[in-house]
């Protein structure tokens, strides 16, 4: 079962975060915990982007960024996957030079080490060098690079459907299994 970390950063996207966890709770079987980290940008965003504060509503705790008491933020928390969603360039900056100054980088930081998943749904364009490097060396450390980039083979008439294509294919990084379009089926 997996205990899963979500966290939200200030940049813009907060339309992928709303959705996964709107998402989550319909794969209920498949998890066992789950934890949310908010950055009070994200929170700015999120009432600017989708006009509401929805985010208190979340059937789920909602941990404070500097609360490094989080069951998580220690390996013996045995959380094994964490999403950043979106994930801003200076959140994928620290972590991917082990700065961790906050409850979000902390966390990645202790995914990274016990060799669990951690997937950065990268929210920025264009890309500079450094995000280049950045995501490069967190690659290599073995998170997972996913731009927030949507398909549209699933021809989706809708923004939030635009943005579930991103959001599915975070599931199925995650190692989760949902309904959603498949190539070719």
């Amino acid at each position: 079962m997996h205990k899963i970390v979500v966290a939200i950063t200030g940049a813009s996207g907060a339309i992928y975060s709303k959705i996964l966890i709107n998402k989550l709770p319909a794969i209920k079987d498949q998890w066992h915990d789950l934890a949310l980290i908010m950055t009070e940008n994200a929170k700015e965003v999120w009432k600017t982007e989708l006009e509401n504060d929805e985010y208190k509503n979340f059937p789920v705790k909602i941990y404070a960024q500097n609360d490094f008491t989080a069951p998580f933020a220690s390996g013996s928390g045995q959380y094994n996957t964490m999403v950043i969603i979106p994930c801003s360039m200076g959140t994928l900056g620290r972590i991917s030079n082990g700065i961790s100054n906050d409850l979000i980088s902390r966390a990645a930081d202790v995914i990274l080490k016990e060799r669990r998943k951690l997937i950065c749904v990268a929210r920025e364009t264009p890309y500079n060098l450094i995000h280049i490097k950045n995501m490069e060396t967190l690659t290599l450390a073995g998170g997972i690079i996913c731009p927030a980039t949507p398909s549209f083979y699933s021809k989706p008439k809708t923004i939030d459907e635009v943005a579930a294509t991103v959001v599915d294919r975070v599931i199925d990084l995650m190692g989760l299994q949902l309904d959603s379009f498949r190539w070719g089926k």
